[in-house]
């Protein structure tokens, strides 16, 4: 009987986390080895930190048998942008089970974001193998972003998942029946407790701060360079806006160091303190170690595990601004963004702030009908099955505040309530109108032709 190997993708510390979690919850079963396969998929992955290098990975090592690099693998490709050709598959499979010594074992994958690569390009190397997916945050509650061959999505066995929005169902690879499994959130924070023990001193105020999570928008080409870093100082100025003194900002890795300075200026003008928690640590570890009295962010996946894991305050800021400027509207950054806006309170509102807490089922009915709306208009052809739902949703809770949701171009390429205002809705159903509109494409197209 062949030996079993069981191969564990990861790109990120959050995600490794999570893998070790759900592997001390015994919900992988056991195999002949397990391997840890990390890849770096940073634009430039040569002057960017890998998982294995960061704080307290070591921790998460004595898990596997062994760590192999994914980067090195298929050097000098970027690991973002390569996948195997149809006809070199047999070749990389053979040279890969060569170099990792897997001789002839059945494969097991474990993997992320299963729809690009590098988790694509693994699961076309070892064709046949079992797939498990895991959760890289709240983009596993919206849609799968490109249609997956289905020699790949029908080999998925389960979603893996924190429970990030309690009575919330991710919809991601819900159109090949995936079941999503819940990761127990103990055995999540008992890992994050391994990693705040293995991170060493971390800077502590006197009092519990403010913690703001810095993202790179930019980079993305969300909003630009000015507008993301009046985003930051919004989070400064909010801070102390109510009531908060001591502050710590978490800056996303690669961001500019002339943001942190920008912030403990406008800090300093407010008569506050600004910390800049500079080391490559898990905002999680940070929740733990500085039990922060309130977390601010932009669409961060930590403000999730904030609220819904560690029960602390949070607000955010900017959501409404991306979500008008976040193009093409396919954009899988527009669930989380959803998910925040809809969720949780805005920093400007002192009172909602102050009073929020994780919402009743009922609220999470509504997320859940909302998302689905989103999910269909963001992925037609994917999920049509939800076409209806989402008809159903935009009849009945379209208005002022819900159309920050979705774009009037979009229902309407997709004929979906809304697409024409209200006060308009009769001109569809306008016998005059349609006759006009008829004679307009006839002479439209007559005009073509010569």
């Amino acid at each position: 009987m062949p030996r079993t190997t069981r191969i564990f993708c990861v790109s990120s510390l959050y995600g490794a986390a999570t893998l070790a979690g759900a592997l001390d919850a015994g919900l992988f079963e056991p195999t002949d080895r397990q391997l840890l396969l990390v890849t770096n998929n940073a634009t430039n992955p040569e002057v960017t930190s890998s998982v294995d290098a960061m704080p307290g990975f070591a921790r998460i090592r004595e898990r596997f048998d062994e760590v192999l690099s994914w980067n090195e693998t298929i050097s000098p490709f970027h690991p973002g942008g390569w996948g195997p050709r149809a006809d070199d598959i047999p070749m990389w499979e053979r040279y890969v089970r060569l170099l990792w010594g897997l001789g002839d074992d059945e494969i097991h994958l474990a993997v992320e974001s299963i729809q690009v690569n590098p988790s694509l390009a693994l699961c076309q190397l070892f064709t046949g193998a079992p797939v498990d997916v895991y959760a890289d945050g709240l983009m596993s509650y919206g849609p799968t972003r490109d249609k997956i061959d289905p020699l790949v999505g029908t080999r998925v066995g389960r979603l893996l998942h924190l429970d990030l929005v309690p009575g919330l169902t991710p919809l991601l690879l819900t159109e090949f029946g995936v079941p999503p499994v819940l990761v127990p959130t103990e055995a999540f924070l008992k890992v994050v407790g391994e990693l705040a023990e293995a991170t060493g001193e971390m800077p502590a105020p006197a009092q519990p701060p403010a913690l703001l999570l810095g993202q790179y928008l930019s980079a993305l080409d969300i909003i630009g360079h000015a507008e993301e870093e009046e985003l930051h100082l919004s989070m400064v100025r909010g801070a102390v806006a109510l009531g908060h003194r001591k502050l710590v900002f978490k800056p996303h890795p690669v961001a500019p160091a002339r943001w942190s300075r920008l912030l403990e200026d406008e800090a300093t003008r407010l008569g506050a303190e600004l910390t800049v928690l500079d080391r490559p640590v898990l905002a999680e570890v940070a929740y733990q170690r500085l039990r922060p009295a309130l977390v601010i962010g932009c669409f961060s996946t930590a403000l999730l595990t904030a609220a819904g894991l560690y029960g602390l305050p949070v607000a955010r800021v900017g959501t409404q601004t991306v979500l008008a400027r976040l193009t093409p509207y396919q954009n899988s950054n527009r669930v989380p963004l959803t998910i925040v806006d809809a969720l949780l309170p805005d920093l400007a509102d002192e009172s909602a702030v102050a009073a929020w807490a994780m919402p009743p089922r009922e609220r999470v009915d509504e997320l859940s009908a909302l998302l689905k709306a989103v999910g269909f208009a963001m992925q037609p052809k994917v999920y049509p099955g939800l076409r209806g739902e989402a008809e159903s949703y935009l009849s009945a809770h379209l208005n002022p505040h819900t159309w920050r949701y979705f774009k009037r171009r979009r229902l309407a390429a997709l004929a979906l309530p809304g697409a024409v205002p209200a006060q308009l809705a009769f001109i569809p159903r306008n016998a005059t109108v349609r006759r006009l509109a008829r004679r307009a494409r006839i002479l439209k197209r007559a005009a073509g032709k010569r």
